[in-house]
C-alpha cells in the first residue's frame, strides 16, 4: 500500500471508529487495536518484500562501547588480521552531535569525509544509527540542550502532535511528521552530508512504537490528519527505505520484524511492513540461552519481567522463525545477544553464531567483547570458519531473496523439530539451543546427507540424537541437490583460496535436478543441470562462468570427459577419503560433462 493510500485508510478508520467508540467498550477496545493492528489487515497492509542486495547479506559487525572512529579501526584491523570476513560496518549511537540532527560528532569522528572514505576505499559497506525522534534533550551525545534545534522544527509544523514530547532511552523529544511534505524535505536534508560521504543503511531503532499523544492516546494529529502508531511505524520504515533508494540504488534499512519485548500481542504482524524490511532483526537479546531458565537468578528474570517470553538465544530462534512464518525473508539478531551478564558465555558464542551462518543476517555486535582473537583460541576458529561460510552460501542466499521477492516463498522456512526450518530449498537446519551435550533432529521424509560429513544417507521422516561437538553443527544437505557457492578459504571444506573468482558447485546426485543462481552483480543467471545414470551428465547453461565443481561420487571414476573429450589429470581429481571429485575449469564456459 502507498504511503498516501496509508494515511487515507487511517484517516478513514479512525473517523469510522470514534463514532464506534462513542458506544462504549467495544468502540474503545477497536480503537486501541486499530492503533496497533490496524485496519485493514496484514494482507492489504504489507506489499512485496523488497529484493536485499548482495552485500547485505555478507558479514556485519558493530560494537556499542566505545563508539570512535579509533575503535571502528581498531576492530576492522583486527578482524582483517585475524582473516575475519567483514563487509559490514554498523556505527550505532552515539555517532552524531545531536540525536538525529545526522552531523557527524567529530570529537568521535574526526574529519568524518576521510574516515567514510576509507571504509568506501576498503570495500565497506556503512549502516548507521538513527530513530524518528527531534530531541530537546539528548542523555549522551555531544550537545545535550537541544532545545533551539526541537523549538525550530515544532515552530515549523514539522513535528506530529503539535511537538508533543515524550521520554525515550536516549532522552525527551517530539516525532518528525512524515505526512509534512515540508518537514521530509527539511529532514532529508539534514541527511544529505551522509548521504554524500556514501552510506549505505539506516538501521531503524524502535522510537516509532512509541508514538502516541498525550494520556498515552496511541494517536497524535498530523499535517495529513489523525494517525494511529500503526501508521507511522509503516511510514517511519517506508519513508526512509524510499528516499534511501533515492540516493544509493542498492540502499537498505535494518528494521525490526516480530519483536515481544514490550508485548507479545500489540504488533502481531511485525514492527516493519514486508515492503520496507529488506534485512531485518528481532530486538535486543540477552547473553544468555534463556532468560526464562528454571536457575536464571533473581537479577535475571527481574530483566526480563517485561517481556511474556524469552530475551535470551531461545527466544530470539522463537522470533526469528515466527518472522520467516509471517513472510520477512532476510531476519536474524546479534550474535551472542546485545547485551546482559558478561562475560559472554563461550559456547553460546558459538552456537550462536553456528546459527547466524544459516540465516540471512550474520550480524555480530553489540555489548561485550567482540575481538574474537581477545576471546579463546576455539572461539576465534570455529567462528571464522562459519562466518566463511556463511560469505560462501551468498549466491544460493541471494537466489532465494531473489524468488521471495518475485512472490515466492521466504528464505527460511520453519519445520517439524523444535525451532527448525528449511533454509532455502535444500538445507534443514536444526539450531543447538541448549548447552547439553546431546542434540536430537527431526528429519522428514527424503533423503538427508549432513552437510559436513556427507559419506552417509539418512532417510526420512525419523529423529535421530547424536552427540555434536563444538565444531560442528547440525545441517542437513537434501540428497539431489545441487548448491551454487562462493569460495575463497579452505575453512569450510568446499575449496581453498585458488576457488577465487569461481562459482563452486556443490552437487549431490540423485535423479535428474537442477539450480538456476542468480548473478548479484545482474549480469544474468547460470544454470547447472545434474542428471544421474549410467553416466552422471552435468550441463551448464545461461551466462558463462568459470567454474569449480564439488560432486559428491562413492567411487572414483574412470573417465572424466568435458564436451566430449576426456580432461586431463590436471582438471579433476578424486578425493576418497572424502568421496569427492573436484572439476576445475578457469575459462568461462556452458561445458557438459559425463563422468563415467
Amino acid at each position: 500500500m502507498r504511503p498516501a493510500q496509508q494515511r487515507s485508510w487511517s484517516c478513514r478508520w479512525f473517523r469510522i471508529l470514534a463514532v464506534i467508540g462513542g458506544s462504549g467498550v467495544v468502540g474503545f477496545l477497536l480503537l486501541w487495536a486499530h492503533a496497533f493492528w490496524g485496519f485493514p489487515f496484514q494482507a492489504q497492509r504489507h506489499g512485496r518484500v523488497p529484493l536485499t542486495p548482495a552485500w547485505a547479506l555478507e558479514c556485519w559487525l558493530w560494537e556499542d562501547d566505545a563508539n570512535t572512529a579509533e575503535a571502528v579501526r581498531e576492530l576492522l584491523a583486527g578482524y582483517a588480521a585475524h582473516d575475519l570476513p567483514v563487509r559490514t560496518i554498523l556505527l550505532d549511537s552515539p555517532w552524531s552531535e545531536r540525536y538525529n540532527d545526522f552531523s557527524v560528532d567529530t570529537r568521535r569522528y574526526p574529519d568524518p569525509a576521510r574516515f567514510f572514505g576509507e571504509l568506501q576505499t576498503n570495500g565497506y559497506r556503512v549502516v548507521l544509527w538513527m530513530t524518528p525522534m527531534v530531541n530537546s534533550r539528548n542523555r549522551d551525545t555531544a550537545v545535550r540542550d537541544a532545545t533551539d534545534f526541537a523549538e525550530q522544527a515544532r515552530h515549523r509544523g514539522f513535528l506530529a502532535g503539535g511537538g508533543h514530547e515524550i521520554r525515550w532511552w536516549k532522552g525527551t523529544g517530539a516525532f518528525i511528521d512524515y505526512t509534512n511534505p515540508e518537514a521530509l524535505q527539511w529532514w532529508h536534508g539534514l541527511q544529505q552530508q551522509v548521504f554524500d560521504w556514501g552510506i549505505d543503511g539506516w538501521k531503524l531503532d524502535g522510537t516509532d512504537t512509541l508514538f502516541s499523544g498525550p494520556g498515552f492516546l496511541p494517536y497524535q494529529r498530523t499535517h495529513a490528519g489523525w494517525l494511529s502508531t500503526r501508521a507511522y511505524m509503516d511510514l517511519y520504515a517506508r519513508e526512509e527505505y524510499r528516499h534511501g533508494l533515492t540516493r544509493n540504488p542498492e540502499f537498505i534499512v535494518l528494521t525490526r520484524a516480530i519483536d515481544d519485548r514490550y508485548f507479545p500481542l500489540s504488533h502481531p504482524e511485525g514492527f516493519a511492513p514486508l515492503d520496507a524490511a529488506p534485512v531485518t532483526w528481532v530486538g535486543d537479546r540477552t547473553h544468555e540461552w534463556s532468560s526464562k531458565s528454571a536457575g536464571a537468578s533473581d537479577a535475571d528474570a527481574m530483566r526480563s519481567s517485561f517481556s511474556l517470553r524469552d530475551r535470551g538465544f531461545e527466544g530470539a530462534l522463537r522470533d526469528i522463525l515466527a518472522s520467516a512464518a509471517k513472510g520477512y525473508c532476510v531476519v536474524g539478531d546479534d550474535i551472542a545477544g546485545y547485551h546482559g551478564p558478561e562475560p559472554i558465555p563461550p559456547r553460546l558464542y558459538i552456537r550462536w553464531a553456528q546459527f547466524a551462518a544459516f540465516t540471512g543476517l550474520f550480524l555480530n555486535g553489540g555489548h561485550g567483547e567482540r575481538r574474537l582473537w581477545k576471546r579463546s583460541a576455539e572461539e576465534l576458529e570455529i567462528i571464522r570458519r562459519f562466518a566463511w561460510l556463511h560469505t560462501e552460501l551468498v549466491p544460493y542466499l541471494f537466489t532465494h531473496v531473489a524468488r521471495c521477492h518475485e512472490g515466492g516463498a521466504p528464505l527460511m522456512r520453519p519445520q517439524p523439530g523444535p525451532y527448525h526450518y528449511l533454509l532455502g530449498d535444500d538445507l534443514l537446519v536444526a539450531p543447538i539451543h541448549r548447552d547439553e551435550p546431546d542434540h536430537s533432529v527431526v528429519l522428514p521424509a527424503g533423503r538427508w546427507r549432513h552437510l559436513f560429513d556427507d559419506r552417509e544417507v539418512l532417510v526420512g521422516p525419523r529423529t535421530l540424537t547424536r552427540r555434536f561437538e563444538l565444531d560442528e553443527f547440525p545441517v542437513y544437505v537434501r540428497d539431489g541437490s545441487v548448491l551454487p557457492l562462493e569460495v575463497r578459504r579452505s575453512y569450510t571444506g568446499f575449496g581453498d583460496a585458488s576457488s577465487s573468482n569461481l562459482v563452486t558447485w556443490a552437487v549431490w546426485p540423485r535423479g535428474t535436478n537442477h539450480f538456476e543462481v542468480r548473478h548479484p552483480e545482474g549480469c544474468g543467471q547460470t544454470r547447472l543441470t545434474v542428471e544421474s545414470g549410467p553416466a552422471l551428465r552435468l550441463s551448464l547453461s545461461g551466462v558463462p562462468k568459470a567454474h569449480r565443481l564439488r560432486i559428491h561420487h562413492s567411487s572414483a571414476p574412470g573417465e572424466v570427459r568435458c564436451d566430449g573429450e576426456p580432461l586431463s589429470p590436471e582438471a579433476w581429481h578424486y578425493d576418497a577419503a572424502r568421496q569427492h571429485l573436484w572439476i576445475t575449469r578457469r575459462q568461462p564456459g556452458n561445458n557438459r560433462y559425463e563422468i563415467h
